[in-house]
């Protein structure tokens, strides 16, 4: 044995022995165990051989080692050999090449991304790769022995990956199926496994091996992108827009959706297949190369307005066209959603056109109520519609009178003739149109030969083409009942389909075109009557002028009359008073003493009432002085403080005898501390006298008479109110009663010449303030009247 060497060599068992690097004569030593153990057991005597293959690292050697042993009776060893050989060089090549395979398999294993396990029969992992780690989050010493089933399998999946267990085992491999796994942290991992059998010849199996990929992240994938499709498709199917998937080179047709072929009025066998050029969809095919280009250079479009036709017919749809590169099936095509907008724009321009029309309305109801030219007004109406209408001539003429349908206004483009002032020559035509018109307000020709058709049309129809008319549109302009004229407008470049937003304009313009008319034909009367006013005016003036002087004439002849009245007749009245006067005061002739001329008796009350009399006459000249000086200056005052209250207390003082003579009672229910007012005391006087002594005079003895005053805010409301008979009153004899002169019916038996009450309204309106009264039969009258508060005194 030759085992004794400077560096022993390490040994490496064979793979089915399992055995770690060992030293020579650490084999050796085991050899001889293994040999004695087997004698023990066995019991008898036998000689058997043991073999392990080594490999002498430092010479790169391989030896088979052999070991005889013999056993006597009683399992006394009677021997043990041990012999080694050198292995020849290819067999020693084709070992390394084994062992290098299998090195290069397990690093496979282990750096592979598939998931690999190997199980024995009873389902425990005995090989588990570095994927699996990985995946799990378990080490293989974690798992190393344990049946997968109690470590990863989802509880309803138990059952079924058991019966494949069992499948394979029986002999139904290779096998593929899906199972979710679970990971250490609790997360399901779906895995696509792929498993076989491994079995030594026709053996058992020994081993289950099985591979798996993760395919969660795919699955959810694969369920996103199958949600996406199934919206995009619905989304493709429902959508009322036209959604179109063509190829971006040549715009085939791939796919459409509903609502394109109900757009188009195709189906959809029609268009598949066909280039959009084949179909004639592009109303501009020029937008299409536009729109590939922006695509090429941006990838997008968005909502880009063009017009498409309509099943190979002249009528087209607007829509707003948006667009993407997409890539179907390696090829470069283009998805395609058109929004139909036909509807839109049409509103649209009907709102332009009304709000167009609504303007040309408004500008020519304006010039209408600002002008009175009827000239202006018509050329300007018939250059607007022109240029509304885009009309070849728009013209306005007079059918009244003598007039024969003359042309009064017209506007015309460029080239076309042109027919102002013209008229109709014929009876026959002129008859013809009139009647025309006078039952129907409008008449369209969209194309000459509708007029060519008509009976008794031959004289219409030669004047319309002495104009080259195509198309035309006539409104009658009635005044009233009676056919004016006519608003028309003539196409003739050729003929036209008026629309009828453009017939309602013309309706109402031919309206507009009436009331001017009509508002002209009124200016005309208006002069007249104007002209005839202003000779009627002269003549009144003249008239009024006259009048006037007459009553300067009267007026004079009053202040002279007044004058008179307050100065000469005042002179001999004074003195008669002087004189009664002083017979009054006067005392008895004695008897003893003679008299010095005849004399004559007079009593004392005849006396009196003679100078009551003449104090009353000198009381209405002083008054007519007043009035008469009131008017040509007004009441001249002489402000000052004054305490109401106590005035008030003078006032009444100094009527005392007048009261008691008409066996009256006087109650004054003035405060003593009302505020202090600015105001004349001497002119309050002779209000407050005047009422309180035309309360006695219209009412019988015996009545009462208060006075009273109270404080608002900014003046002060006085009243002077009696029992008496009082008076039924209407506002406007309430209003009469404070006018110079003025009696009522009721005080006929009442001397005076009504001035008192005249004079208390100049007084309290002196002091700016407002004076009135109120009266019912049977419950007596108040007069009452306000005085401002003075504000400096109010602040003192």
């Amino acid at each position: 044995m030759n085992h004794r060497r400077p560096t022993p060599p390490k040994w490496r068992f064979s793979p089915s022995l399992a055995f770690p690097l060992i030293s020579e004569q650490n084999l050796l030593r085991f050899l001889f165990l293994s040999g004695l153990f087997l004698l023990v057991l066995a019991g008898v005597l036998f000689s058997m051989s043991l073999q392990a293959l080594s490999v002498d690292n430092t010479r790169t050697l391989w030896r088979l080692w052999e070991v005889l042993l013999l056993s006597g009776i009683g399992g006394a060893i009677a021997g043990m050999f041990f012999s080694f050989r050198r292995i020849s060089r290819r067999l020693q090549q084709s070992i390394a090449e084994l062992q290098a395979e299998r090195n290069f398999v397990s690093a496979v294993l282990e750096t592979a991304g598939a998931l690999v396990v190997v199980l024995d029969q009873d389902g425990r992992i005995i090989r588990f790769n570095r994927a699996c780690e990985q995946t799990t989050g378990y080490r293989f010493s974690e798992v190393q022995g344990i049946p997968f089933w109690d470590l990863f399998l989802v509880p309803e999946e138990i059952e079924p990956v058991k019966a494949v267990f069992e499948a394979l085992k029986s002999g139904n491999f290779p096998s593929e199926f899906e199972s979710y796994w679970q990971t250490k942290d609790g997360q399901r991992r779906l895995i696509a496994w792929s498993n076989t059998v491994l079995r030594p010849g026709d053996r058992a199996p020994q081993y289950i091996i099985g591979s798996g990929i993760d395919i969660t992240e795919r699955k959810q994938a694969e369920a996103a992108l199958r949600l996406s499709e199934e919206k995009f498709s619905k989304a493709f199917r429902a959508s009322p827009d036209s959604v179109t998937i063509t190829t971006l080179n040549e715009g085939r047709v791939i796919e459409v959706n509903d609502s394109f072929l109900e757009n188009t009025g195709f189906t959809r066998e029609e268009v598949i297949g066909l280039t959009t050029n084949e179909l004639n969809l592009w109303a501009n095919p020029e937008d299409r190369e536009q729109i590939v280009q922006q695509l090429r250079e941006r990838g997008s479009v968005r909502n880009q307005e063009c017009e498409f036709r309509v099943r190979r017919t002249q009528e087209s749809i607007t829509g707003l066209f948006s667009a993407e590169v997409i890539d179907v099936e390696g090829q470069s095509c283009l998805l395609s959603v058109i929004n139909n907008i036909t509807e839109r724009k049409r509103a649209e321009e009907a709102i332009r056109l009304s709000s167009e029309r609504e303007r040309l309305l408004g500008e020519i109801a304006l010039r209408i109520r600002q002008s009175l030219d009827l000239e202006q007004i018509l050329n300007r109406t018939v250059d607007e519609v022109q240029k509304f209408l885009q009309a070849d001539r728009v013209l306005i003429s007079y059918l009244g009178s003598n007039m024969r349908g003359q042309v009064i206004a017209e506007a015309v483009v460029p080239g076309q003739q042109s027919c102002l002032g013209q008229a109709v020559a014929e009876d026959s035509i002129l008859e013809e149109i009139q009647a025309l018109f006078q039952d129907q307000p409008v008449h369209v020709m969209e194309d000459l030969q509708e007029l060519e058709l008509e009976p008794n049309s031959s004289g219409r129809l030669e004047f319309l083409k002495t104009y080259a008319v195509k198309a035309a549109i006539g409104v009658s302009i009635m005044l009233g009942r009676q056919l004016y004229g006519l608003l028309v407008a003539h196409q003739c470049t050729g003929p036209r389909q008026w629309q009828p937003a453009e017939i309602a304009l013309l309706q109402q313009l031919a309206t507009q075109v009436a009331i001017a008319i009509q508002q002209a034909q009124l200016y005309e009367q208006v002069q007249t009557l104007n002209a005839s006013l202003e000779r009627q005016v002269e003549e009144r003036t003249a008239q009024l002028q006259q009048k006037m002087q007459e009553l300067q004439e009267v007026n004079r002849l009053k202040d002279v009359f007044l004058h008179a009245v307050s100065h000469d007749l005042r002179t001999p009245v004074m003195g008669m008073l002087l004189v009664l006067k002083n017979l009054l005061k006067s005392e008895e002739p004695d008897a003893q003493k003679p008299a010095l001329q005849e004399t004559v008796r007079v009593s004392r009350s005849i006396l009196e009432r003679m100078v009551q009399s003449s104090d009353r006459q000198l009381t209405l000249i002083n008054s007519l002085l007043e009035v008469h000086a009131s008017e040509a200056t007004g009441i001249i005052l002489q402000p000052e403080p004054v305490q109401l209250g106590e005035l008030i207390v003078s006032i009444l003082k100094d009527l005392e005898p007048v009261i008691a003579k008409n066996q009256a009672t006087c109650v004054n229910l003035v405060p003593a501390t009302l505020p202090l007012i600015d105001a004349d005391s001497h002119q309050l006087w002779r209000v407050f006298d005047n009422l309180v002594t035309n309360a006695l005079k219209h009412n019988p003895p015996g009545i009462e008479v208060s006075v009273r005053a109270i404080a608002e805010v900014d003046r002060l409301r006085c009243s002077v109110a009696d029992n008496g008979v009082g008076m039924n009153l209407s506002a406007e004899e309430a209003a009469n009663l404070f006018n110079p002169y003025y009696r009522g019916h009721e005080s006929r038996h009442l001397t005076g010449i009504g001035l008192g009450l005249y004079l208390c309204r100049q007084i309290i309106k002196a002091h700016g303030g407002e004076i009135g009264v109120e009266s019912q039969r049977g419950q007596g009258t108040k007069f009452w009247f306000t005085l401002p508060l003075s504000e400096a005194l109010l602040q003192t």
